[in-house]
């Protein structure tokens, strides 16, 4: 099921998406309310309402050595976490401007989770039953920040540096999907979540052991090789098997 967030006529909604209708929810997880709208009229949003933005890096290998931190040839012996806050959420088919501050702006399509129900100390088993669905996501960097500061608040979690969307896919496997991300028509990145090296159930169950994820928070899993820097006026599309493409315009 694919389920949209949304503002129509003033108001922010959650809706199922059947063909070009909307079955309006009372909430992400909420039951239909009986209204129905046109999905034409309807400007999509981010389709999560956060808390806080978890973000695992260096998540495949080939990133690594394309990035040159592969150290000594281990790979990570656990997942690299950084964060972001709800100041970083865009929705698809939204501008975001090139920042004055940075002469490296990048792309990183990806894999993002959102969380459904509240999230502690998770086991393997139980692990993927707390996520509501999946989307599509941008984790955008300021590439020559990231090197300079001494954290990465500013590279990566700046006003607008997270674009989700544009559905959020409740029923989908995220062992084995394919993550394109092209610019400009091109495609730069394509990779699959089976190449990850710590995957999805691995993840959550790492950062439940000392963060709580609530109701609505987003955990992203990391980017294939193939990132690089835009420009003013590029076209950013990251598409995840099974959810649909997430459309960023660089402005």
């Amino acid at each position: 099921m694919k389920l949209l967030r949304g503002l129509f006529d003033g108001r922010i909604i959650w809706a199922e998406v059947e063909g070009e209708r909307a079955l309006v929810r009372s909430a992400m997880a909420g039951e239909r309310t009986g209204e129905e709208l046109p999905l034409s009229g309807i400007r999509p949003l981010a389709p999560a309402e956060p808390t806080k933005i978890v973000c695992v890096g260096r998540n495949y290998l080939d990133h690594i050595k394309e990035m040159g931190n592969l150290v000594g040839g281990d790979l990570p012996k656990e997942p690299g976490i950084f964060l972001k806050g709800p100041n970083a959420l865009a929705a698809s088919d939204e501008v975001v401007a090139y920042p004055d501050w940075t002469e490296s702006f990048h792309f990183e399509g990806e894999l993002a989770m959102v969380i459904g129900t509240r999230a502690q100390h998770l086991i393997p088993e139980n692990a993927l039953s707390h996520v509501a669905g999946y989307t599509c996501g941008l984790d955008l960097t300021a590439r020559d920040k990231q090197k300079s500061d001494l954290q990465w608040f500013r590279a990566k979690a700046a006003d607008r540096f997270c674009p989700l969307g544009p559905v959020l896919e409740t029923e989908l496997d995220p062992g084995d999907l394919r993550v394109q991300t092209r610019v400009n028509g091109e495609t730069r990145q394509d990779g699959r979540t089976s190449m990850m090296i710590f995957d999805p159930v691995s993840i959550l169950t790492y950062i439940t052991r000392f963060v709580t994820l609530e109701v609505g928070d987003v955990v992203l899993t990391g980017t294939p090789e193939g990132v690089g820097p835009l420009s003013r006026g590029d076209r950013v599309e990251v598409e995840v098997e099974g959810i649909g493409t997430l459309v960023t315009l660089i402005g």
